[in-house]
């Protein structure tokens, strides 16, 4: 990997991610590195394009998360300092694959380096999925009590990871099939679901506590 491309993303890009929320922090964009190249060994591609793109993915919620993988791809194309590394064509794409690691995206990925990040991206681990899912909950929708958090947490993981759900792999040497049949058979058993959003409820309410309701 090229070195200088690698400091410059750890001093200029990861930093970034120190600003979203706990479910998009420094720990995920690092983990979506780590799998990111782990995946690649698998296939003939360039490294440092890989780490350039898991680097980038998220980094669009600066603007909101209803099009950041949208403005991720605008960012990376913008970012003149990749001009030092990559040429023009595999900028664009690069910025293709940001744009296309998007769980909710209704197309396949258009290159080998889209799925890769999107499989990366997908980490299904059933405590993990469960812990994201509260944190961002909580950062977005403080207004909620424990039930309504566990209401929003079910709703999002039936929608999402239960059979009929949106999510799509794209890598079939990833372990993310198997740990798919985990997590759903998390969130059908309800004894199951709740002491999962339980014990990731009270793990992140301890670090952040919900605001007192106001006294009538």
């Amino acid at each position: 990997m090229n070195t200088e491309l690698k400091n410059y993303i750890e001093r200029e890009i990861i930093p970034r991610y120190e600003h979203f929320d706990r479910a998009h922090d420094v720990e995920h964009v690092r983990t979506v590195i780590r799998r990111s190249l782990e995946l690649a060994e698998t296939y003939d591609v360039d490294t440092d394009m890989v780490y350039a793109i898991a680097a980038y993915h998220d980094t669009g919620l600066v603007n909101g998360r209803e099009n950041h993988h949208l403005d991720a791809g605008r960012i990376l194309a913008a970012d003149r300092e990749l001009r030092r590394w990559f040429s023009e064509e595999q900028i664009q794409t690069m910025r293709e694959a940001v744009e296309d690691h998007r769980a909710s995206s209704k197309h396949a990925p258009r290159s080998i380096y889209g799925r890769i990040v999107a499989e990366a991206d997908r980490l299904i681990d059933p405590a993990t999925i469960i812990r994201r899912t509260v944190q961002y909950g909580l950062a977005h929708c403080p207004e909620l009590d424990r039930e309504g958090h566990f209401a929003r947490c079910l709703e999002h993981l039936r929608n999402k990871y239960a059979e009929g759900g949106y999510l799509k792999l794209w890598i079939p040497e990833s372990e993310n099939a198997r740990q798919l049949e985990a997590l759903r058979e998390v969130i059908r058993d309800p004894k199951l679901i709740r002491k999962a959003f339980d014990k990731a409820f009270d793990a992140e309410t301890a670090k952040t506590p919900l605001p007192e309701p106001e006294k009538q």
